[in-house]
């Protein structure tokens, strides 16, 4: 049985760690959605015309934001199998 890294002080929220099974998890789940929903949103932007609702520049900014959310996962898996690795 494993002893608990930080003793309960009272002070919690200054020494808190958050639960990295779940942010892996999370993070492993989001990254190819994020991803597949980021090329899927440029290539309806590339083919949609002028006519087209939604419009083509609604469809950039999509895959934009989808990117950012691709960037942002991948960047937290990292961390969190960094964390992991000098943990244990």
């Amino acid at each position: 049985m494993r002893t608990p890294r930080y003793w309960r002080s009272g002070t919690e929220p200054a020494t808190a760690r958050s639960d990295l099974k779940l942010r892996f998890l999370l993070s492993v789940l989001f990254l190819p959605v994020f991803a597949l929903m980021t090329a899927g949103f440029a290539v309806w932007a590339a083919r949609s015309s002028s006519t087209d609702v939604p419009s083509g520049g609604t469809l950039v900014v999509f895959a934009v934001c989808c990117g950012v959310l691709t960037l942002l996962a991948a960047a937290d898996l990292w961390v969190v199998v960094r964390r992991r690795r000098t943990e244990l």
